[in-house]
């Protein structure tokens, strides 16, 4: 589930990846970061005893999430690497405690530590010298919509065009593992797909590709942020859409480009002042929207949900989006931050994490994007 988020904190945070202990010295290196980026990554071993709340968080809590991934790589070749610059091993590193996991209970919180210190070995992450980084929070918002479009629902959710074809760079050369160009066929040359604001001037009109159809403009233009969400239909039922497809064009946040214009102070961006401004501004919401080029195209979701770019369900408050070119899906992840408290103020928040989701905004080495959950309880689902 590709998604780009909101504002987020910037702090001082410890990141810990683990590994499978039978790794190795692999461990010791630094690693060059894929994709041209300058500098180097280091891997510095630690010890658990380094883990400032590891004894409080609640581990058993993220057994099910690495259990996902775990049915995941227990499918893969033995030989396969795991990640960029094959940063997570081997997947036959991962088969011990993949195996192994099944037999963890995920209420016996101190059995869940045991097993974590048995087959993993925590690592600090250092970037160009730096331990601090940045983390947002994303959540799987529920907007108003219907299956036919009427005078109160005319804003299209649209479904991904056959035609958009999206190519994993990484296949071609290990300095591309975690990019993606996307596009289609014009002429038989691969072209650039259409943006936002051709998309929203009618590029895909008449194609037959609308899911749904939504009221609000602004609720729509959140769930693209998402990445996923459901939609509650006139009747109480709901639909949960997911991330299928994304138009191939570069994120570009609207709050910095409100900063930029004058219209709202940095330091006080958040997704609910964004979206009190669009409100107030209706004449220029279209202008600001198609800033940002990227559009998002979703599928229906059956069952548990949302999926994560792993093809798993993500778990609240436990699967984390990374930057794939330099973490790998299914690593846990041992994360030390200020969350926000909605009073005001910030609490320490350490939390044991398993890399299950990407997004396009989520880039850089000590990165992540923390998934909060559903807005609220769900509805009885038409899907389901």
């Amino acid at each position: 589930m590709a998604k780009v988020r909101r504002v987020g904190r910037r702090s001082s945070i410890l990141i810990l990846l683990f590994m499978a202990g039978l790794i190795g010295p692999i461990w010791t290196a630094a690693y060059l970061v894929p994709g041209g980026g300058a500098g180097l990554v280091r891997l510095v071993k630690a010890d658990y005893a380094d883990l400032a709340g590891w004894n409080l968080d609640d581990l058993g809590d993220a057994i099910p999430a690495l259990r996902k991934s775990c049915s995941l790589f227990l499918l893969r070749e033995p030989e396969e690497k795991v990640g960029p610059n094959g940063i997570g091993g081997y997947v036959k590193d991962w088969q011990g405690p993949c195996s192994a996991i099944g037999g963890i209970d995920e209420h016996d919180h101190d059995q869940a530590k045991a097993f974590f210190q048995l087959w993993f070995n925590p690592f600090l992450v250092v970037s160009q010298g730096h331990e601090a980084g940045l983390f947002t929070g994303y959540y799987e918002p529920e907007i108003q919509g219907s299956l036919e479009r009427d005078d109160e629902f005319t804003v299209p959710i649209y479904a991904k065009p056959p035609d958009l074809i999206s190519i994993n760079l990484g296949e071609f050369h290990d300095s591309l593992v975690g990019e993606r160009i996307s596009g289609h066929l014009v002429g038989g040359r691969f072209k650039p797909f259409a943006t936002r604001g051709e998309i929203e001037a009618g590029a895909l009109d008449g194609r037959d590709l609308e899911l749904l159809w939504a009221k609000d403009p602004i609720a729509v233009f959140f769930l693209h942020i998402q990445g996923s969400g459901r939609v509650v239909l006139p009747d109480g039922t709901s639909v949960r859409l997911g991330y299928h497809a994304q138009n191939g064009h570069p994120y570009r946040s609207i709050g910095r480009e409100l900063v930029l214009r004058g219209h709202l102070v940095r330091e006080e961006v958040t997704m609910q002042s964004i979206r009190r401004w669009l409100q107030e501004n209706p004449e220029q919401q279209s202008e600001i929207f198609n800033q940002n080029k990227s559009f998002i195209f979703f599928r229906v979701v059956r069952g548990d949900g949302p999926i994560g770019a792993q093809n798993v369900a993500l778990t609240p408050r436990r699967s984390l989006a990374v930057d794939l070119r330099h973490m790998p899906l299914g690593a846990p992840l041992w994360i030390d931050t200020d969350a926000p408290l909605a009073a005001g103020g910030d609490i320490k928040w350490r939390r044991l994490m398993v890399a299950q989701d990407t997004g396009g905004a989520i880039r850089g080495v000590v990165r992540g994007d923390i998934f909060w959950g559903g807005t609220r309880r769900p509805r009885k689902s038409q899907a389901e």
